[in-house]
């Protein structure tokens, strides 16, 4: 169920005068669809404001400064920590209809707006020779500004890097209701602090980004994709660390555990490999995808290490530079997510991140939870980077699976953190971590960051209750509802 929270009748009236019904909605089908993101937990905003013009976004939030009344900013609703999730009521200030996009293929930038959608960005880029690098999973439906706010990653970080590397300059609104620029469209700037970056991944809680500055990249010639089965998941996970050391340098490396291939493939309905292609060596395997990008003659020098890496670790392999067979090889990772419903009907999944020295550390550890508490732990993601999900499957509607699963999440994020690792790499705190954040930060460090949130939101208005006050997400229940990517 929705929760519903204080309203504030008098500051909505006085909005409704400012920029009229048509901009300010309140019906109760609107509000619902901007009460959750894709984690599902639904807090009822009182209403919901879609500007015209900039200036629309500076009218609210000075009236909500005045009323003081919570403001949550949204764009296309994909993020998994509730971050978007309005969780103290009042007013969502929604920008899906934002999404202008101009690409200059001179200076390779793109200026957007925070509610283009990822993937078209790189369609309009692509003509120029030119792409986006950052392509979270959701890229065909998620939109840049949430990107932005929660530093995304993907696939491709392992060669690209994330957002923050990908942005020249900020345009926007402080939650005061200020316009201002951070940094320029230039390839170098250094005036002043740089508060651009502290917005980048700061989750919609320091300012309301109305249009980016976006760095392009040229726009690779040729790849070529190997997938790998591996024996066992210590064996994957150390044939990954061996080949990051050979200096070959992946667009794409991604890891799926035994537990993960054998969901995959019971979704798939088919085994991955087939038993001649595996020669009877494993019932059960892991599996490493890789690929790689660039001009033609670099790749044939990095497939020769590859292929001499493979010989040493794989139990079977595939590779191709045909597109329409790359794509069939990466049937198995976009099954993945999907799939893990074989395995419970609730899940709590968590992108960790660790050093390399930890990964093999790290699957004993999950296996270990598992074999202890009866519940699956598939794990995957991106071996090039250490991000990686981490999953506890359960049966919701079972008291005691909900007790072990809770339980067992703290014990990993308790033991991710003493790996030397991270509580998330690409999804954000929102509500979904708050619980570890603590576990990250000492009191000073989280001090620091309060600090810096009062000194621009001096009244508390923009997302409150996010990132630094725990919520047990797993004491609520998701609604249920079909969005438009589930079915892909």
């Amino acid at each position: 169920m929705s929760s519903l929270v204080k309203t504030h009748p008098a500051a909505t009236q006085a909005l409704l005068a400012k920029l009229g019904p048509a901009k300010v909605l309140t019906d109760e089908a609107t509000c619902f669809a901007a009460s959750f993101d894709n984690m599902r937990l639904s807090f009822m905003p009182e209403a919901v404001i879609r500007p015209g013009v900039e200036d629309d976004i500076g009218i609210v939030l000075k009236l909500a400064n005045e009323y003081r009344i919570p403001v949550t900013v949204r764009g296309r609703g994909t993020g998994n920590t509730g971050a978007s999730s309005p969780i103290q009521g009042g007013w969502v200030i929604h920008l899906d209809h934002w999404d202008k996009i101009e690409i200059d293929p001179i200076s390779a930038m793109a200026t957007v707006q925070p509610g283009a959608i990822t993937a078209r960005i790189n369609e309009l880029a692509a003509p120029h020779g030119l792409f986006f690098p950052p392509d979270p999973s959701s890229l065909k439906y998620c939109s840049i500004g949430g990107n932005i706010a929660t530093n995304a990653g993907g696939l491709r970080a392992a060669k690209y890097g994330v957002v923050r590397d990908h942005v020249y300059a900020l345009e926007g609104f402080l939650p005061t209701g200020e316009k201002v620029r951070w940094a320029a469209p230039l390839r170098k700037f250094v005036s002043g602090l740089n508060i651009r970056d502290l917005w980048i991944g700061s989750e919609g809680t320091l300012g309301v980004i109305t249009q980016a500055t976006l760095k392009l990249v040229n726009k690779p010639a040729a790849r070529r994709t190997f997938l790998i089965a591996c024996r066992t998941d210590e064996g994957a996970l150390e044939a990954a660390a061996e080949l990051m050391g050979l200096r070959v340098n992946p667009a794409v490396f991604e890891f799926l555990d035994t537990q993960t291939v054998e969901a995959a493939e019971k979704q798939r309905g088919s085994r991955v490999f087939t038993a001649s292609e595996l020669k009877g060596l494993a019932d059960t395997h892991a599996i490493l995808l890789v690929e790689i990008d660039g001009h033609p003659a670099a790749l044939a020098e990095d497939a020769i290490k590859i292929r001499a890496w493979i010989g040493r670790h794989a139990i079977a392999f595939r590779e191709t530079d045909v597109e329409a067979e790359a794509e069939a090889l990466w049937d198995i990772r976009r099954t993945c997510s999907q799939a893990m419903y074989s395995l419970g009907n609730a899940k709590l999944n968590e992108d960790i991140v660790v050093p390399f020295r930890s990964y093999v550390e790290l699957i004993r550890y999950t296996r270990e939870v598992r074999d202890r508490i009866g519940l699956a732990t598939p794990t995957f993601g991106h071996a090039a980077d250490g991000n990686f999900h981490v999953h506890i499957m359960y049966d919701r509607d079972n008291p005691e699976h909900c007790r072990k699963a809770e339980k067992a999440i703290h014990e990993v994020m308790t033991k991710v953190v003493e790996l030397g690792g991270a509580i998330t790499g690409e999804h954000g705190i929102g509500i979904a971590k708050s619980p570890f954040l603590r576990l990250q930060h000492t009191p000073a460090e989280i001090g620091a960051m309060i600090a810096v949130k009062k000194a621009l939101d001096p009244n508390g208005i923009l997302a409150p209750g996010q990132i630094f006050d725990p919520l047990n997400v797993w004491e609520h229940r998701p609604v249920k509802v079909t969005l438009p990517w589930d079915k892909h």
